[in-house]
């Protein structure tokens, strides 16, 4: 044994046994229970050539393991030596084995010159370096969508994808909505313009006409013109038709909500034809073809609007209300009709309801200044007392404010002197509408107060001097 390992010296320490072994370089070498026993069967002179020759195999190998992590360990200490000694004496902190820093962006490889990435133009979100002007590619040939056929004759163009039924209504109500405020025609020819309805442009004057015949009467108005306007520019004719067919045939669902919805639809069947949208032969095709009975009963409204000759022309008056975008005169015209169809029939409900329907808050004052007028123009106490009436109805509605009553009977105030130029008791007259209209709780004592009135003169008769009696 002593042939094949020169120089053997054992110790024992803890678990394993030190060993020495001349032969690797002093090398130590911590062994297990397995190679202490071979170490013992050694020593007893135990070992085949075969043990021998792998208890040699197994040292080698350990060696060599411990060599590579010996000087694994001496060149990490020599670095850090190196760096330590060049931070002492002052050397460049970014050179590889100066100090490090984990906020620098640099390389910690040492190689290139320092500068940023890409010069500035790299990373997330950048389209590269400032002043960068980017030239037209060239198609690439190894493209799978290259078509050589097609290079130089490439069209882009804008696609808007086209609106199923759904969408179209989600889109369509809020524009509606909105020019039921704004009432300009203009700009929904421009949103209508921006979508794509495809063959669906008729569900627009569709959705138009079931919103009006559940809004107001100043919404049917605008609607009416809103189709005259877009007549022949954004929708034909014929879509025109496809719209009221539709609408014809959901009258049984549309009079659940709205009761008169076929006496409107005719009004809007005979104004949309004198406006030009619908052709005149659409009533025709419906002839003898019409089973629903609200069908029929506003295809004969239509048909009754038109017939009449002198309707044909204030048929853009169809709906007798325009709200505050109707003309003054229009407005003082239709309360005038109001007060004097009241003066026959005397339904105050009636004229309420005209009222309410005309739409303008803010012009009550001429209704009222109408009414003292007619009163003053008219002749005996049956006036007076009608007109009364229905001030006092107005009142308890709240459909006449205090402001309006009071600017109306004040503008008439203003112009006694010259009403009673054409009305010589004019003065007496107010004078009794004035106390009726207090004691009925129409207008306040201060508005009663303000009142202008006349002294009476009574001359003597003949033969008294021609004295003013006192």
């Amino acid at each position: 044994m002593a042939t094949e390992v020169e120089t053997w010296a054992t110790a024992q320490q803890h678990d394993g046994v030190f060993a020495f072994d001349s032969d690797l370089g002093g090398t130590d070498h911590f062994y297990g229970d397995e190679d202490e026993g071979l170490i013992e069967a050694e020593v007893n002179g135990n070992w085949t050539p075969q043990e021998k020759a792998l208890h040699k195999a197994r040292l080698e190998a350990k060696a060599k393991r411990r060599l590579r992590k010996s000087s694994s360990r001496n060149s990490t200490s020599d670095s850090l030596s190196e760096s330590l000694s060049g931070e002492l004496a002052g050397g460049d902190p970014h050179s590889p084995k100066g100090k490090v820093n984990a906020n620098d962006r640099k390389s910690r490889a040492g190689k290139g010159r320092g500068l940023p990435k890409k010069g500035g133009a790299g990373g997330k979100g950048v389209w590269g370096a400032a002043g960068m002007v980017y030239e037209d590619e060239e198609p690439d040939a190894r493209d799978p969508n290259y078509d050589e056929s097609k290079q130089g004759d490439t069209v882009y163009a804008k696609v808007v994808p086209v609106l199923d039924e759904k969408e179209l209504e989600k889109t369509v109500n809020p524009i509606v909505q909105e020019y039921f405020e704004h009432g300009d025609t203009k700009e929904v020819q421009m949103l209508l313009k921006g979508l794509n309805l495809g063959h669906n442009k008729y569900e627009f004057s569709s959705l138009a006409l079931s919103l009006s015949l559940e809004g107001k009467a100043s919404h049917r108005e605008l609607t009416s013109r809103l189709l005259s306007d877009l007549a022949g520019k954004v929708l034909s004719q014929g879509d025109m038709a496809r719209a009221f067919d539709k609408t014809l045939r959901e009258l049984p669902d549309l009079i659940l909500d709205t009761p008169e919805a076929p006496q409107m639809l005719g009004q809007f069947i005979a104004r949309a034809i004198a406006d030009h949208a619908l052709p005149m032969a659409f009533l025709d095709r419906y002839k003898g073809k019409v089973d629903c009975d609200y069908a029929r009963a506003a295809l004969d409204r239509a048909a009754v609007l038109l017939s009449m000759k002198r309707e044909m022309v204030r048929l853009d008056n169809v709906w007798g209300v325009g709200g505050g975008l109707r003309p003054v005169k229009h407005l003082v015209k239709e309360m005038n009709l109001l007060l004097k169809e009241y003066l026959v029939s005397g339904e105050v409900s009636e004229a309420e309801h005209c009222l309410r329907d005309l739409e303008v808050p803010h012009f009550h004052h001429e209704l009222v200044y109408e009414a003292v007028v007619m009163v003053l123009e008219s002749k005996g106490d049956k006036a007076i007392q009608m007109m009364v009436k229905l001030l006092q109805s107005f009142w308890k509605s709240g459909l006449i404010t205090l402001d309006q009553m009071n600017r109306g009977f004040q503008r008439v105030y203003d112009e006694l002197p010259e009403i009673n130029l054409d009305v010589p008791h004019a003065h007496g007259i107010m004078e009794a509408l004035v106390d009726l209209s207090y004691q009925e709780s129409v207008i306040t004592k201060q508005l009663r107060d303000a009142c202008p009135s006349r002294g009476r003169k009574r001359f003597v008769s003949e033969g008294d001097g021609g004295l003013i009696k006192q």
